[in-house]
Order: structure tokens, then C-alpha cells, then sequence
């Protein structure tokens, strides 16, 4: 299933769909709603700007080896979040990524983009979903604890390395 509709806490429905190229035209709207340290926090790098050629980047994927899915307002049609994930070379397991609105981070959208790409990871046939996450980030350190993510020290300083084994993950509801 790669498209789901839900609610969030707020009673906002969503539909979360895999992103496709057309979505470029979402994302100066839905950055203009990402604060810099948010950005920050999921680039690992000061930005000021997301450039078009960026976007163009994140929109233009190969699905074979990676996915995303983006979260859509029902009601206004604006993007609300989008996770990714990139396979490894060996095609084990996959990197993930995860950005949402700055306004919307408590509000349950992290969580259903994490779960509906774990449920994808798992139904491909992936072993493993990780991802790094920067010290600092204690609420998305937080949401991949709770979400079953082992986590401990990478080898770059400052960052964590968080994994998944999928064979461990429960079928959570909704999922």
C-alpha cells in the first residue's frame, strides 16, 4: 500500500503518497515553513536556501533503489512532510531521511511518515532502515527510540547512528 490516508492529533487529514516530480512545485511553500535549524538538523549544514537544483535532486529519484513519500493536506493541498529512503549498495537494508513543517513537529506527522516507510522497507524485503541523527536532535532521538531504532555513537562526532533490524519491528496498527 503506497498510499494512505490519516488524521493527526489535530484532526488534520493527510494523505501520504510516494513524491513524485510534479511535487517540486510544493516545496518553496513547504520551506518557507521549515525553520534553519530545522533544516540544519536534517541536512547537517547551515542552509539558507533549498536550492531549485537541490529540489530538482530530492523529486527525481530512482525507484528501483529509493523511495519517498510525501504527507498532503487534504483540505489545502500543501505539503506537510516527506521521508525518504535511499538502499544501500549491497541492497540489505536503506538510509532514511525526514523533514516535516517546523509547526507541525509534536503533531504526530513524523510518526506516520516513519511508520509508513518502515511498513514499505519491510514489504520490499529490506533486513535494516538507519539513518544518522545529530546529538542535539533529542526529539527525533526520542521518536526512533520509541519506534524500536537502536541507537549509539557514530563515527562522526556529534552524530548518531540509528537502525532498525526490520525483523524486530512489530506490525504496529495502522502501520
Amino acid at each position: 500500500m503506497l498510499e494512505r490516508h490519516v488524521v493527526l492529533r489535530d484532526g488534520e487529514k493527510v494523505l501520504v503518497r510516494p513524491l513524485k516530480p510534479d511535487d517540486a512545485a510544493l516545496y518553496p511553500d513547504f520551506l518557507a515553513e521549515v525553520s534553519a535549524d530545522d533544516l540544519r538538523l536534517r541536512f547537517f549544514v547551515p542552509l539558507r536556501e533549498v536550492s531549485h537544483r537541490l529540489i530538482d535532486k530530492l523529486v527525481h529519484y530512482d525507484p528501483e533503489h529509493a523511495m519517498a513519500f510525501i504527507a498532503i493536506s487534504e483540505s489545502s493541498g500543501r505539503m506537510l512532510g516527506v521521508v525518504r529512503l535511499h538502499d544501500d549498495s549491497r541492497g540489505a537494508g536503506a538510509e532514511f531521511a525526514i523533514l516535516v513543517r517546523s509547526h507541525l513537529k509534536g503533531h504526530g506527522l513524523g510518526w506516520l511518515l516513519m511508520k509508513h516507510m518502515i511498513a514499505y522497507a519491510r514489504r520490499k524485503g529490506l533486513q535494516v532502515v538507519h539513518g544518522q541523527v545529530l546529538d542535539e536532535n533529542a526529539s527525533m532521538l526520542q521518536m526512533c527510540s520509541e519506534l524500536g531504532f537502536h541507537v549509539a555513537d557514530d563515527e562522526e562526532p556529534g552524530v548518531k547512528r540509528v537502525t532498525l533490524p526490520l525483523h524486530e519491528w512489530p506490525a504496529l496498527t495502522g502501520s
